[in-house]
This record gives C-alpha cells, sequence and structure tokens, in this order.
C-alpha cells in the first residue's frame, strides 16, 4: 500500500477561483477516512503534510512516464488525509427560505455549522484539458431576525435619531450604524417604506414646529423681522437636511436615483419646506414684504450692511426654493415701477435738463449694480431697464429733446451732460432727435461769429475754436453718429456760405470766410504760428489734462506744427463754395510774400501749393505755380547778369541791385505810382533795362516802384544801423543826407522832392515818424500826418537791434486794395454768370425762366452759390446786349 501524502492546491485559473487536481495510485489504493478532527482554515488545509514529512513523486498513468515534481504534487492523492476531504469541503446544504432576509450586520453561528467528510471519488483530472473551476458558494446563514422586525427597530432608531437633529441635541446612535441600518432596510427591498415614513417624518416637522414658530413670530414682528426668522429657520433646515442625507445616503443614491417619481432626499426637504413654510398663508406674504422693504431702504440709502446681508440671503433662499420667478419677480416688478414713477416727481430735477440726465444715470447705475451685486436674474435686470426706458426715456422724449434746454447746454459746453442726454435718448432709438437743435445751434453760433464785424480779424481762429467744439460734441457727446454728422456738416457749411452785403466785402456779395481764410494762412507762412497769438491761447484753453476727449498738446517741431494749422484751415477751406475770393486775396498775400522774401518757410509754400492743388485741381493753381516759375527764373537771370557785370568789370560803386522780372499773366496787377528815383538808383536801374532789352527783344519792362525795398546804413549818433525800408521810404529817408541834422523839411519839401502823391507820402511819413520806430521827428507831434507838419532826422534814436525792419507797412492791405480785390471778385462773377447763360442758351435755343435759373446755378455751384437776384440781373443785360430775347409764357430765346 502505496503513502498518500497532500500536495500544494496550485490555482492555475482565475485569481477569484479555487482549482485542484488529483490522481489515485497506479495500485489502486483506497483512501482511509480520518478520525474528526477540529475544523481547519482553508489555507492551512492547502499547507499541510504527511506526518513523514517526505515527498514522493506519483507515477503517471498508462506509463506516459515521469511527470515534473510540481505536477506530481498536484496529482497526490489527498484521500488519506488526517482531516476533511477536500472533495467536499466546499459542498454546503442550503436550507434558507427563499423568501428569508440575509442580515448581513451579523456573523453567522457557528455552532450550526457541520462538518461532511465523504469518500473521495475517482479523479478525474485531465492534464490535456487545463485545470477545474471551484466554485465558492455563500458561507453566510439565514438570520434569526424577521425582515419587517428588523424593519421596525431601525426605522425607531432612525426616527429617535432625526428627533435629535431637529432638536439640535446629540444622537446616541452614530452615523455609521444609521447608515448600514437604512442600507440593510433597503437591501431587503423597503426602500420605498423607508422614503415614505421619511417624508412624513420631514413634513410632520415641518408643519408642526417650523411652521408653528415662524407664525408666532409673525404676529407680533414686523416683515424685516419675519424674514430673518424665516431666513434663519430655513439656515437651519438646510444643515439638517445635509445630516439627514448623510444617514439615508444610501437609500438617496440607489432607490431614489432611479425613481422617476421621487426626488431626492435634499430636494424633499426643499420642497417640504416650501409647502409647508413658505407657502403659508400668514408666512408668505410677510417674506415677500420684508424682502421688498429691505429693496426700498435700499432706495433711499438707508439700508444697513448687515440688512444688506441679509438681502443678499434671501434672494439667494428665493433662487434655492425655485419661487425667484413666481412669487418674487411680479411684486419686485411691480414695486421697481411705483418707486420710478415717484422718483420722477420728486427727485428728477426735471425743470433742469442737465441735472435731470445726471440723476438718470446715477439711478441707472445703482439699480444695476444692486442687480449684479445681489445675483438678481437676468430677466429681471432687463425688466428694470425696459421700466426705466419707458417711464424715464420713452415718456419723457419731449423734456429730453427739448430745445430750449439743449442749446442751453450746447452753449454752456456742457459735454457730459449732452452725452448723457443722447444715451438715453438713443436706448429707444431717439438719438437722432437731438439733431435739429444741434443744427440750428451751429448754424446761429457760426453766423455771429462770421458777420462780427468787431472781431474780423479773429474770425478764423474763433471758427477753428468753434469747429474743435462741434468735433467733439459729435465723436465724445453723440458717439460719432452719422446722421448727426451729416447735418452737423451741412450747417457748418450753410453758415460758412452766407452771404450779406456789409461795408466789410464793400457791398458785394461776396463771402468773407474766404478772404479771412487766405489772410491766416498768410500770417501762418509769413511768421509761423507765432505770428496768430490767438492759436497759442487757443491751443492752451482747449488742452485740459483732465479730459481724455480734449485735443493733444500738438505736434513739437515748428514746421510740423504750420502744418498741422494749415490742415486746420483747409479744413475750414472745405466747406467754402466760391472759391474765388479765397483765391484772390491768397494770390496777393502770396505775390507779397515771394517778392519781399517774407516766407518764413519755402517748404511750407510749396505744401500748401500741393494740398490746394489735390483740393481744388491744376487749373486752380497754375497760375500761382506760374509765380513759383517766374521767381525762379528771376533769380537765375539775376545771377548770369551779375556774372556779365563781373566779367567785364563794369560793375559800379553804386548800390546793389536786384529785379524780379515778372510775366503780368499770372501775377495780380499792381497800380504805377509815380516817384523821383535818386539817380545812383536810376543809373543801376537803367543799366539792367539795357541790358534786359538786348537780351530779349521785344519785351516791355514796367517798374513797379510800390514793391521795392531796400536796405539802408544809417548812422545815428546813438549807433548805426541797418534799416530794411521800402522803396518810398528810401527815397524820403535819403533827402535828410543833403541837408544838416538840424535842419527841417516841410512837408510841402518832401512832396515836390519824392514826387510821392499825398496818399502814399502821408502814409510813407507816418511809418517813419508816428510808429514803433520813429527814425524821423515829426513837428508838431500826434499820429496824423498834415501838409503843415515838418520833419527832422532824429539823432536820439537807439534800438538794441542792429538790424531794423521799418516797411511792415509795405506788406499790410490798404483798404483801397481790399475794395479793389472784392469789386473784381464781384466782377467776374457777374462775367461768368453772364457767360455760363450764354452756353445755356447756345445749347438749349429756348428755355423757362426757371429751368435757365437752375440750369445757371448748377454751372456756377464751383464759384459759389449764386444769388437769384444776381441772375435775373445778369439776364436783363445779355437782353439788352441782343444775346437773347424774352418771349411770351415766360421764356427766353437764344438770338445767334
Amino acid at each position: 500500500m502505496t503513502r498518500a501524502r497532500k500536495a500544494k492546491a496550485v490555482d492555475r485559473g482565475t485569481p477569484s477561483k479555487l482549482s485542484a487536481k488529483r490522481k489515485t495510485s497506479e495500485d489502486n489504493t483506497t483512501s482511509a477516512t480520518s478520525p474528526k478532527r477540529p475544523r481547519t482554515s482553508i489555507p492551512d488545509l492547502f499547507s499541510s503534510k504527511q506526518n513523514n514529512g517526505s515527498d514522493v513523486p506519483s507515477r503517471t498513468v498508462g506509463g506516459v512516464g515521469k511527470r515534473s515534481a510540481s505536477l506530481a504534487k498536484m496529482e497526490t492523492s489527498i484521500a488519506q488525509s488526517p482531516k476533511s476531504s477536500f472533495a467536499n469541503m466546499y459542498s454546503f446544504s442550503s436550507k434558507t427560505p427563499s423568501n428569508a432576509v440575509v442580515d448581513l450586520t451579523s456573523s453567522p453561528d457557528s455552532t450550526k455549522r457541520k462538518l461532511s467528510f465523504a469518500t473521495p471519488r475517482p479523479s478525474t483530472f485531465n492534464p490535456n484539458q487545463g485545470p477545474k473551476k471551484l466554485i465558492v458558494k455563500n458561507l453566510r446563514t439565514v438570520p434569526r431576525i424577521d425582515p419587517q422586525q428588523y424593519f421596525d427597530s431601525t426605522w425607531a432608531k432612525e426616527d429617535k435619531a432625526l428627533n435629535a437633529i431637529f432638536a439640535g441635541s446629540m444622537d446616541s446612535y452614530s452615523l455609521e450604524e444609521l447608515y448600514k441600518g437604512s442600507e440593510n432596510i433597503c437591501r431587503q427591498g423597503k426602500a420605498a417604506e423607508l422614503y415614505k415614513k421619511l417624508k412624513n417624518k420631514l413634513e410632520s416637522h415641518l408643519t408642526d414646529n417650523v411652521q408653528d414658530g415662524i407664525r408666532r413670530d409673525a404676529a407680533a414682528s414686523s416683515d424685516v423681522e419675519v424674514l430673518r426668522s424665516f431666513l434663519d429657520s430655513w439656515s437651519t433646515w438646510q444643515k439638517q437636511m445635509l445630516t439627514v442625507r448623510q444617514i439615508f445616503y444610501y437609500l438617496d443614491q440607489t432607490y431614489l436615483l432611479r425613481s422617476q417619481e421621487n426626488p431626492g432626499i435634499i430636494e424633499t426637504g426643499l420642497i417640504g419646506f416650501r409647502s409647508a413654510v413658505f407657502e403659508d398663508r400668514t408666512i408668505q406674504p410677510k417674506v415677500l414684504a420684508g424682502i421688498l422693504a429691505l429693496f426700498a431702504s435700499d432706495r433711499k440709502g438707508l439700508l444697513t450692511s448687515q440688512d444688506f446681508t441679509l438681502l443678499g440671503q434671501a434672494i439667494d433662499m428665493l433662487h434655492q426654493l425655485s419661487i425667484y420667478t413666481s412669487h418674487f419677480e411680479p411684486l419686485f416688478r411691480q414695486a421697481t415701477e411705483e418707486y420710478l414713477k415717484q422718483w420722477l416727481v420728486e427727485e428728477s430735477h426735471k425743470d433742469d435738463l442737465g441735472q435731470y440726465v445726471n440723476a438718470c444715470s446715477e439711478l441707472l447705475v445703482r439699480e444695476t449694480s444692486r442687480c449684479e451685486q445681489l445675483n438678481l436674474d437676468r430677466s429681471t435686470q432687463t425688466q428694470i431697464t425696459e421700466l426705466f426706458d419707458q417711464i424715464l426715456v420713452e415718456d419723457q422724449t419731449d423734456t429730453l429733446s427739448d430745445d430750449d434746454s439743449l442749446q442751453d447746454l450746447l452753449e454752456e459746453n456742457k459735454f457730459d451732460e449732452l452725452k448723457r442726454v443722447y444715451t438715453l435718448l438713443q436706448r429707444k432709438g431717439y438719438g437722432d432727435r437731438i439733431g435739429p437743435s444741434f443744427y440750428k445751434y451751429v448754424e446761429t453760433e457760426g453766423s455771429l461769429i462770421v458777420f462780427d464785424e468787431k472781431k474780423e480779424n479773429e474770425m478764423i481762429v474763433r471758427l477753428l475754436e468753434f469747429k474743435r467744439r462741434l468735433d467733439k460734441y459729435l465723436n465724445y457727446s453723440f458717439n460719432g453718429n452719422e446722421k448727426v454728422g451729416n447735418g452737423l456738416h451741412k450747417s457748418f457749411e450753410l453758415f460758412m456760405n452766407k452771404t450779406k452785403k456789409t461795408q466789410s466785402n464793400w457791398d458785394t456779395d461776396n463771402s468773407k470766410p474766404g478772404e479771412m481764410i487766405a489772410k491766416h494762412v498768410d500770417l501762418l507762412l509769413k511768421g509761423g504760428v507765432k505770428a496768430v497769438p490767438q492759436l497759442q491761447s487757443l491751443k492752451l484753453n482747449t488742452a485740459k489734462p483732465d479730459d481724455e476727449h480734449d485735443f493733444d498738446d500738438g505736434p513739437a517741431d515748428e514746421d510740423a506744427e504750420i502744418n498741422q494749422h494749415l490742415s486746420d484751415a483747409l479744413d475750414l477751406f472745405r466747406f467754402i463754395h466760391g472759391k474765388a475770393v479765397f483765391e484772390a486775396f491768397y494770390k496777393k498775400d502770396l505775390a507779397r510774400r515771394l517778392l519781399m522774401g517774407r516766407s518764413s518757410s519755402f517748404d511750407a509754400e510749396r505744401n500748401m501749393l500741393t494740398r490746394l492743388k489735390n483740393e481744388c485741381g491744376a487749373s486752380f493753381t497754375h497760375n500761382l505755380e506760374s509765380m513759383f516759375k517766374d521767381m525762379n527764373l528771376a533769380r537765375e537771370d539775376m545771377m548770369s547778369y551779375n556774372q556779365l557785370l563781373d566779367d567785364r568789370g563794369t560793375k559800379s560803386d553804386g548800390p546793389d541791385l536786384n529785379v524780379n522780372v515778372l510775366s503780368a499773366a499770372a501775377w495780380p496787377t499792381y497800380p504805377d505810382v509815380a516817384v523821383n528815383i535818386p539817380k545812383p538808383i536810376a543809373k543801376v536801374m537803367d543799366d539792367f533795362e539795357t541790358h534786359y532789352k538786348a537780351k530779349h527783344s521785344g519785351r516791355k519792362l514796367v517798374w513797379k516802384h510800390s514793391l521795392a525795398h531796400c536796405q539802408l546804413r544809417a548812422k545815428f549818433p546813438k549807433g548805426n544801423k541797418e534799416l530794411v525800408v521800402s522803396g518810398f521810404q528810401a527815397i524820403v529817408l535819403l533827402l535828410f543826407n543833403d541837408i544838416p541834422a538840424d535842419k527841417a523839411l516841410t512837408y510841402t519839401e518832401i512832396k515836390d522832392a519824392s514826387g510821392l502823391v499825398d496818399a502814399e507820402l502821408k502814409r510813407t511819413l507816418q511809418s517813419l515818424a508816428c510808429a514803433k520806430y520813429q527814425v524821423l521827428k515829426k513837428h508838431p507831434k500826434g499820429r496824423d500826418v498834415n501838409a503843415t507838419d515838418t520833419f527832422t532826422f532824429s539823432t536820439g534814436f537807439q534800438d538794441p537791434k542792429m538790424r531794423i525792419k521799418i516797411n511792415q507797412i509795405q506788406l499790410k492791405e490798404t483798404k483801397e486794395e481790399n475794395k479793389e480785390t472784392h469789386q473784381r471778385v464781384a466782377a467776374d462773377r457777374h462775367y461768368e454768370t453772364q457767360a455760363a447763360i450764354v452756353r445755356i442758351m447756345k445749347s438749349k435755343k429756348k428755355i423757362g425762366h426757371n429751368e435757365l435759373i437752375v440750369e445757371v446755378i448748377k454751372a456756377t455751384m464751383s464759384r459759389g452759390v449764386l444769388d437769384q437776384t444776381d441772375i435775373k440781373r445778369n439776364i436783363e443785360k445779355l437782353i439788352e446786349k441782343d444775346y437773347m430775347e424774352r418771349e411770351e409764357g415766360n421764356t427766353y430765346a437764344y438770338v445767334a
């Protein structure tokens, strides 16, 4: 009989399964049943060995051959083991009824477990098929407690625990024990009954305790106090529900999570609190009234920080109970509407538009900020803004667009108030309604500037300042509204082209802004920005560091600054329809600057000419460009003439001569003034004229002495000076070289010697004896020069400057020159109008009166809008000249 030894069981399958292999010996020995022994755990059975402790390898079945030692151990018979049979050790008899409940919290009764040992059957192990699965069955036995009895006992504990939670006292049971109890009940299939009891318990507590407590407070407390009591109960209830959910967490995450009818525990508590407490007829009105009372106090500025916190908690409660939209929002909208109407009557300051819009803007900011701080719904904010727009904007449109009020704001430069007016109107799409008052203001103020004869010299500076204000109104106050901007442009254009027969324009209906723009540009190009002191004051007045919308300090470079001011002047120039007045005065001033050499920057001159060419076309600047070409040619001619004199050696010791030969067509016309030229000067002039006529045969030179200027070296007792004077001033001063210093010349003597007419002579003597630099003394003293006055050389003249300019009078325009320019422009306009009428009649042959007027206005629009009266006057002149004739039916016919 071969000894059998136990071998360790090797699991060749999954970790959760046990597999065992056994094999009988080839001698067909039988295993003996060992006597009963105490129970041994499964690992001990697997690891026990024979008493002798030796390992004998088993033989193969059928004589296959030797097996490995590990496989031999697996196939060793365990039939003779002194312990229980391995084959039947996991075989349990199940006597548990089908409807019994297993109590997982209790330990199995070890006294009733029986060990079963049986004779092992022959092994069916097949080495080619792998290990078999060993199934471990439930080791637990039938609980001794009845399910209903267990439910009742467990719920009694849960109920006691809930009472302790609601009372705020310590519970005798641990949360783990309570949780396991509810879990066992759910596993036993009584989750629905457990939830029903829990729900009834919650409702009972809310009705009997919470509701009654708040009711008692509501009987003798204010609405705000009731709200505070309600919020305290709600906060306590939330904390209690968190603890309840911990106890019944298994119920919440299994049964209630899958249930479509029953909500979760937290939501159950919320619904119960809302139905049992909030919806009570006594509590609900008090709570909502308390919330509205807090809002009313906050709007009056009487709410403390503590009450504001309470208000925030109330809003959160409304959201959590899902009663915000259904119960609170309608009441809040009604209260807001009543508040806005009352505010409009008591606090809006409707009589003053500026104060009204400031108050409205502040009110809207407060309401919006409150909505954000209290986390009100977007729908509530929308309703507040809709009420605001309806009550304070829509119903007050007439107040916001009142013409007189807007005019006052515009005149007082209330940029911020006007911005608020526009913003309020634009909320309802009425921003354009501010336009008519704005256009009226632009036209009225602009006309006052244009036709103010007392401040005529400041016209352009005032217009530039006015335009900057208007641009700020448009861009800042009116948010760059395109429609308002178009209206602003038309209004500005309207007053810039208004004509009025005044003494200022010599009753010619010429546009005064065109003349003043040309003179403004002349000042800039002669002396730079410093030549226009008003520009500096304008720059200081408009630069406000605390206003981000004001203009910057401008370019630091002087040339760039001049270009900027020229650009500003061109902005005004673009509004002018008729460019003829500007062209005439600009041409005249340009000629003076070029001939006198008084341009501060040649680059600025060329830059201005380029801009005018871009604005008005090449035909407008053709004569101006010819003037620059003549100056260049004259400079080259003088260089060649002086070089010729040096080569010949015929250059005299007399005065240096510089002549500018100009073409008469391109330059303005200048009157011929008779004057006696001193002999030294006359000699060099004759020499140049002889040279020029010899070089250019057939040409005629006409000397314009009124444009001549020269430099004289004067010897005064207190120092020698260089005097820059005009030709007429030089002729008068040279007369005092031939007489003693203490001798005087009478006005008549000076007139006879110089040959000047009275007007020119008086102007010249006044500039020498009555102006800033008095190189001559007039007797008697006075501002006016009379025929009885006498003049002497000023021996006491002194000045810190070595070079003194006295020819400023030569650069100034006289009244006669101004009148002549205006009259020539008016005459040219009449000629152009007549030429346009003739061209229209020649093409139409026959035309009605009204149609002819319209066609003439269209044809002459580029030169300025004509008055219908002037057109009719020119039609009559053409009829008198037999260019056209009047026929019946108010029509005209062309006479070929």
